[in-house]
C-alpha cells in the first residue's frame, strides 16, 4: 500500500475528523474575565506568510506555565478569538513559569477566514498589547509513550516542534531518560515553511534516538511524502501526534485505522475547503429559555452574534475543531460545517462558532 501525502493539496480534502469533546453543552455564561494583557517585545518573519511573536507580561513577570502541545486563546486586534499553539518549550519543572510566550501566526489571504490572522500581521508590531488567557493543554503528550511519531503539515509545526524543542531539553538538562522520536515536517518548499532550519538541524541524534525531516513536494502530487512505511506496523508504546490541515489528518487517520486509537492524536487549525459550503444567509436565532430572538448576519457566526447581545458562550477555537461550543438545537435547518459531531449528533446538537442555518429560523435550547 503506498500512499503520498501531497502538501499543496491538503486544504481540498474535506472528511471529518474524530476528535475527543468534553463539553456536552454550551451554557450561555459572562463575560471572560481571565484575560490579560501581554506586550509584543519582538515580532519574527520566519516564513513567507508566518510571523513569530514573542510576548511578556508587561511587568516582566513569570507567566502561567503550560505544557507542550498547549495553544494560548488570545483576542485579535480586529476582535477576532483566536487560539496559537506555543512553540517555545515549557521550562523545567522547578522553574516556575516561563518569562515569555512565542506563538506563531500564518497570515491568510484576503477573503480566506474572518480576518483574524491578518488583524494579528498587520496590526501587531513590537510594543502593542495584546489580549490572551490562560494557555490551553488540548493536545498533551502522553507520560508513558516509548517512543512517538511526529508529522506535521504547514503551520502544524507549531505544536509538534514545541513538543520536540521539550523532549530534546529534557534530556540534555537530565529532567529524564532520552523518548525517542520521528519528526516529520511536510511543506511546500522552504519559502512557506517556518522552522524548517532547525527540523532540519535536529537530524539524527544517536544519543536520543530521535530522527527529524523536513519534506518539501514543490505542488507536485507525484512528490508527496508516502507516510505508509511510516504507519504500517503498529509498534507497542508508540503514540502518533499529527497537526496540520484537514487533508494530512486525514491521510494519517486512514493509515493509522488498525492501531489502537488511544494511541492517534490530532490537533487541527480549521475544517478545510470553505467551498463545499452553501453560501452564507441571513437568518435569526431564537432562544427557548432566555427568550431572545437575535438577528445572525451574512458575514456574521452565531457565536459572535450572540456575543453582541450581550449573551456569552463558552468557546475555544472558535473554527469547528474543539467541541467547547456545542450546543442543543430544537428547530431549524442546519448546515453543519464542524470536525467535531457525530452523523447522529448533528440531528440535535450544533457548533455555534462555525455552523449556520439555511436561512429562516434557528431555535436553540439556550
Amino acid at each position: 500500500m503506498s500512499i503520498a501525502v501531497n502538501c499543496s493539496q491538503l486544504q481540498s480534502i474535506a472528511r471529518p475528523v474524530s476528535f475527543t469533546v468534553i463539553s456536552p453543552r454550551c451554557p450561555v455564561t459572562t463575560l471572560d474575565t481571565d484575560l490579560s494583557a501581554l506586550r509584543v517585545v519582538r515580532r519574527t518573519q520566519r516564513a513567507a506568510a508566518i510571523v513569530e511573536f514573542e510576548l511578556v507580561a508587561p511587568d516582566g513577570a513569570p507567566l502561567p506555565r503550560h505544557a507542550p502541545g498547549a495553544h494560548l486563546p488570545v483576542v485579535a486586534p480586529n476582535g477576532m478569538r483566536r487560539n496559537y499553539s506555543i512553540v517555545n518549550p515549557p521550562p523545567a519543572p522547578d522553574a516556575g513559569g516561563p518569562d515569555q510566550y512565542l506563538i506563531a501566526v500564518k497570515r491568510e489571504a484576503d477573503g480566506v477566514g474572518r480576518g483574524g490572522s491578518a488583524s494579528m500581521v498587520d496590526e501587531l508590531v513590537e510594543g502593542s498589547t495584546l489580549m490572551v488567557g490562560k494557555p490551553v493543554d488540548g493536545f498533551p503528550l502522553v507520560d508513558d509513550a516509548r517512543a512517538l511519531i511526529l508529522i506535521a503539515g504547514g503551520i502544524g509545526i507549531t505544536p509538534i516542534l514545541c513538543m520536540a524543542r521539550t523532549l530534546l531539553q529534557r534530556h540534555a538538562s537530565g529532567e529524564c531518560a532520552a523518548l525517542p522520536f520521528q519528526l516529520h515536517y511536510l511543506a511546500r518548499d522552504a519559502a512557506t515553511a517556518a522552522y524548517a532550519d532547525e527540523v532540519a538541524a535536529m537530524g539524527t541524534k544517536t544519543a536520543t534516538g530521535s530522527q527529524a525531516q523536513v519534506h518539501f513536494d514543490g505542488g507536485d502530487p507525484a512528490a508527496g511524502l508516502d507516510l505508509w512505511p511510516l504507519l504500517e506496523a503498529p509498534r507497542a508504546g508508540t503514540h502518533v501526534y499529527c497537526c496540520g490541515p484537514t487533508g494530512l489528518m486525514d491521510a494519517v487517520r486512514d493509515m493509522t485505522g488498525h492501531w489502537n486509537p488511544s494511541t492517534i492524536h490530532f490537533e487541527s487549525f480549521g475544517v478545510g475547503d470553505a467551498t463545499q459550503f452553501e453560501p452564507n444567509q441571513a437568518f435569526q436565532v431564537r432562544l427557548a429559555r432566555a427568550g431572545d430572538i437575535i438577528p445572525v448576519a451574512v458575514d456574521e457566526s452565531i457565536l459572535e452574534a450572540l456575543r453582541n447581545h450581550g449573551h456569552r458562550v463558552q468557546s475555544s477555537c472558535e473554527s469547528g475543531t474543539c467541541g467547547t461550543c456545542r450546543s442543543v438545537y430544537l428547530e431549524g435547518d442546519v448546515e453543519h460545517r464542524d470536525m467535531v459531531l457525530a452523523e447522529e449528533e448533528k440531528a440535535e446538537q450544533l457548533m455555534v462558532c462555525v455552523s449556520r442555518a439555511r436561512g429562516g429560523e434557528l431555535v436553540l435550547d439556550l
